[in-house]
């Protein structure tokens, strides 16, 4: 880590501390030249794909969003906010995993049917009418009738 106050390329670490919330690593450090402490922060660098919208416009990745969505499936459903919070995890490793730079946002529709599929069917069917946009009643039945198999 090079020092702040003189550029010089060693310096020591004199002292490591978790942040309150677990989210970073505080780190004193001292130059090796001019002696002089400074602090530095550590976090994980994480960057999912961009999500590329129907209409070919690129977006970032926000959990919120994918939380929101879910949250409106499960309204009102025996479902508690630490499963929902493990099936967010599950896509969010998935996305992770995949290594891809660029990610369609049908993709991620489908991991989150799939996630809501097994936490709730009532949910699933509530999510799914909306995102496969049914254009009749027929494609719903069909929906209905897989969830009861």
């Amino acid at each position: 880590m090079k020092c702040p106050f003189c550029s010089h390329s060693e310096t020591q670490v004199m002292e490591t501390r978790v942040a309150e919330d677990g989210e970073f690593i505080r780190r004193r450090r001292q130059c090796a030249s001019c002696e002089k402490r400074f602090t530095t922060y550590e976090r994980a660098d994480v960057s999912f794909p961009a999500i590329v919208k129907k209409d070919g416009r690129r977006i970032e990745y926000e959990r919120g969003k994918v939380l929101a969505s879910m949250k409106l499936a499960l309204r009102k459903r025996p479902v508690s906010i630490e499963q929902v919070d493990g099936a967010i995890e599950r896509i969010e490793e998935k996305l992770l995993n995949l290594g891809l730079r660029e990610l369609p946002s049908t993709r991620i529709g489908e991991m989150v049917m799939r996630e809501l599929k097994k936490l709730d069917k009532v949910a699933y069917v509530r999510f799914a009418s909306v995102y496969r946009s049914f254009e009749d009643i027929g494609e719903f039945k069909t929906l209905v009738d897989e969830v009861r198999r």
